[in-house]
């Protein structure tokens, strides 16, 4: 339980990371992401987009913990064991 915990907590942290990485596009691009003419609705979609990429990269690094792995072997002769 404790492995999923933490991997719990992994996957939150991501999800905020991503999240927070878009917040400075108001400054760097302020007429496109203006919080008070429409911006607002872009940003959080940027803000989704960058979460979504940050949970696949933890993904990769963290997959789900408990599950096992499977390794396939190829023989000289070519086939599977």
């Amino acid at each position: 339980m404790e492995k999923w915990k933490i991997w719990g907590k992994g996957l939150l942290s991501a999800v905020i990371g991503g999240a927070v990485s878009a917040v400075p596009l108001v400054v760097i691009e302020p007429v496109t992401f203006n919080l008070f003419q429409g911006g607002a609705k872009r940003l959080a979609t940027v803000m989704a987009t960058t979460a979504l990429v940050a949970v696949a990269m933890y993904m990769k690094k963290s997959p789900l913990p408990g599950l096992k792995e499977i390794a396939t072997v190829e023989t000289e002769s070519g086939s599977l064991s």
